[in-house]
C-alpha cells in the first residue's frame, strides 16, 4: 500500500523543487550556489534538479502549478519568512491534490487502483468524504 503522502514525498516534492529550481536559474538569473542556498539544498542538488536527474518524474503535474512563481519569487526577494514560503510549498501540494492531478501516478505505483475514475489523492480536498471511507 502506497498512502498518497508517500507519491508526494517520493514524486510532488522533488518536481516542485525541479521547478522553482528551474525560475531561480533561469528566469531570475541566480548562480546555481546562490539557488542552493536560498532553497536550503547543495549546490550538487540544484545541478541535478536543473538536469532533471532528480525531480522528473511529475515536473508536468507542478507546471500547472502558479505557486511555482509566487515561491521562486519570494525566495528571490528574500524578505518572505520561511515559514509562509513553506506554506506555500503545502498550499500548492494541497492544489495538486484536490484537482486530482497526481491520480495518476498514484494509479501507477498502485494497480489496484486502476479500475477507479479517481483515486484518494485527494480525500477530503475534493469531496471524498466519511460516507466513501466505510465503503
Amino acid at each position: 500500500m502506497k498512502p498518497p503522502c508517500m507519491v508526494v514525498a517520493q514524486y510532488i516534492l522533488p518536481a516542485l523543487r525541479v521547478e522553482i529550481t528551474k525560475e531561480l536559474v533561469e528566469d531570475h538569473g541566480l548562480k546555481k550556489k546562490e539557488a542552493a542556498v536560498k532553497m536550503g539544498v547543495t549546490p550538487a542538488a540544484v545541478t541535478q534538479y536543473l538536469n532533471r536527474s532528480r525531480g522528473s518524474v511529475a515536473t508536468e503535474v507542478i507546471s500547472r502549478s502558479p505557486r511555482v512563481s509566487e515561491i521562486s519569487r519570494d525566495l528571490v526577494r528574500g524578505d518572505v519568512p520561511a515559514d509562509a514560503i513553506l506554506m506555500k510549498m503545502c498550499m500548492a501540494c494541497h492544489e495538486i491534490r484536490a484537482e486530482r492531478l497526481m491520480c495518476e501516478l498514484h494509479k501507477e505505483e498502485m494497480p489496484s487502483l486502476r479500475h477507479l475514475e479517481s483515486c484518494a489523492c485527494s480525500l477530503d480536498l475534493a469531496g471524498w468524504g466519511e460516507d466513501q471511507s466505510e465503503q
